[in-house]
């Protein structure tokens, strides 16, 4: 019985470690799960501006109002505790960008987070959100990248710390946290509400920024929109939850649907102040969309429960 043990214990081992290896297998979406439909390239600008394309994968200038938005050849550095990500080319360069991508290709890519050559991509694209978007509205969006101009060059590799470094430990973390699929209405709530749950919470990825997040990187479910430390730790992501957005206010008070649609659209707060830093970025992209987006948004805004979140750093 003693020498049957090791042996036992062995093929536990074998056994689990197999499990583990085919749950954690890159799952990708197959051409014949898209059925053949018309795209919507004006639809698929109104994803590209609400999901903040240009912000991460425009090429960097020093100066915001000098960056081409469409000239999507990638190149920001995103600092992380886990390591720099550098954002990859997504114009149509069939060499250096996505111009060689299959329509199955990109759909995989924001629901399941696997690149076309099968291996996982990293979180730091917010894949987690995208995985709510409604397919069409993924595939316009395809449909409108397709109409921007090719950018040569090529991305360099991330340079992330071990053992982060392992794509296929990604799985483990999809296994973990990657769960849902489209966003599904709420019945009880005006379809403006349900629009502005789907903008933040799909194409938009609020969260992904204005939440705090575990040692695996993960959004705190329970704290999420209760802001928190920016990826590279030098900076603060504000509550943007009623108990967060009173601080920004001139009495005190939550802001209104109205104060939070004319802060997506011009960037001034009901204090007066305007956004700066990354929210600038937000607004050069949320002013481009409709108003009645921008309501659907404030809505939802609006809504959303107060929750406290960790607390910033006092300042300096």
């Amino acid at each position: 019985m003693r020498k049957l043990m090791p042996v036992a214990a062995a093929v536990v081992v074998g056994a689990a470690v197999a499990a583990v290896w085919i749950l954690t297998n890159p799952a990708t979406v197959p051409a014949s799960a898209l059925p053949s439909y018309a795209p919507n390239v004006g639809n698929g600008r109104t994803m590209f501006n609400i999901g903040g394309c240009a912000s991460c994968h425009a090429v960097p200038n020093k100066d915001p109002d000098k960056v081409d938005r469409t000239r999507l050849g990638g190149g920001l550095a995103l600092p992380s505790p886990f390591g720099t990500f550098y954002v990859p080319n997504i114009s149509p360069d069939p060499k250096d960008g996505i111009g060689a991508w299959s329509e199955a290709n990109f759909v995989t890519a924001l629901w399941k987070g696997t690149a076309p050559n099968g291996r996982n991509l990293f979180p730091a694209f917010p894949y987690a959100s995208y995985q709510h978007m409604e397919l069409d509205d993924v595939r316009d969006l395809f449909a409108y990248l397709k109409t921007l101009p090719p950018v040569a060059g090529r991305v360099r590799r991330h340079d992330l710390k071990f053992p982060f470094n392992i794509r296929r430990l990604v799985g483990v973390w999809k296994l973990l946290f990657l769960h849902g699929g489209p966003f599904a209405p709420d019945p009880s709530r005006s379809p403006q509400w349900n629009r502005g749950a789907y903008l933040v919470n799909g194409p938009g990825h609020c969260a992904e920024c204005h939440s705090p997040r575990n040692v695996l990187g993960a959004v705190i479910e329970s704290e999420r929109f209760a802001g928190g430390p920016t990826p590279d730790g030098k900076g603060w992501v504000p509550n943007i939850t009623p108990t967060g957005l009173r601080h920004w206010s001139k009495d005190n008070i939550a802001w209104s649907e109205k104060d939070i649609a004319s802060f997506l659209d011009d960037g001034m707060n009901p204090a007066g102040d305007f956004a700066g830093g990354a929210m600038a970025e937000v607004i050069r992209n949320t002013t481009l969309l409709s108003a009645a987006d921008r309501a659907a948004i404030a809505a939802y805004i609006a809504s959303l429960p107060p929750r406290q979140g960790p607390k910033p750093p006092p300042k300096k």
